[in-house]
């Protein structure tokens, strides 16, 4: 009978270190671009669309993303750890939901700036209401999760419990 290899596992920085890096910087690149665009003007507007306020829409829209990708990088973190079963966790989570919820508001604030120019094709606004409403959906979806976290924390402590319990008995 012969035994298979074992498969090596990935390297901590595979896990979720480089690429969150990688995403954080150029969210980073692409802020600082247009917090400059905002700042020197170079953009005149035509008075199609309100350009200044979609692009400060824009500027916090991408800090929200950043919120959310230091949040999960703290927890793949506290995954490598074997710590994410604690309540430190909740507090990660509960940003990311946060930062999603505010994405969405940020969604529905670009919608509204973008109806008035939509008279003649109302069924723009409501596919980006319906794409806000999905992003509401996507925080709905990490509630669910935090809620399985909290079910998963509990079970452990109370695994821990009866282990002590058990320590003394023997």
């Amino acid at each position: 009978m012969e035994v298979s290899p074992v498969i090596a596992s990935p390297r901590r920085d595979e896990v979720g270190g480089r690429p969150l890096l990688v995403v954080l910087t150029g969210t980073v690149f692409v802020q600082a671009l247009m917090v400059w665009a905002l700042a020197s003007g170079s953009d005149p507007e035509d008075g199609s669309l309100p350009l200044t306020a979609l692009r400060v829409i824009t500027i916090l829209g991408i800090g929200t993303a950043q919120v959310a990708l230091v949040c999960v990088w703290r927890l793949v973190t506290m995954v490598r750890r074997g710590t994410v079963f604690s309540h430190a966790a909740f507090r990660y989570v509960d940003v990311i939901i946060g930062a999603i919820v505010a994405a969405a508001l940020m969604w529905f604030a670009v919608t509204a700036l973008n109806a008035p120019g939509q008279r003649d094709d109302p069924g723009v606004t409501l596919i980006m209401g319906g794409i806000g409403v999905a992003i509401l959906g996507v925080a709905l979806i990490v509630l669910v999760l935090r809620m399985l976290l909290a079910q998963a924390v509990a079970r452990d402590v109370e695994a821990a419990r009866m282990q002590a319990e058990l320590a003394e008995v023997i």
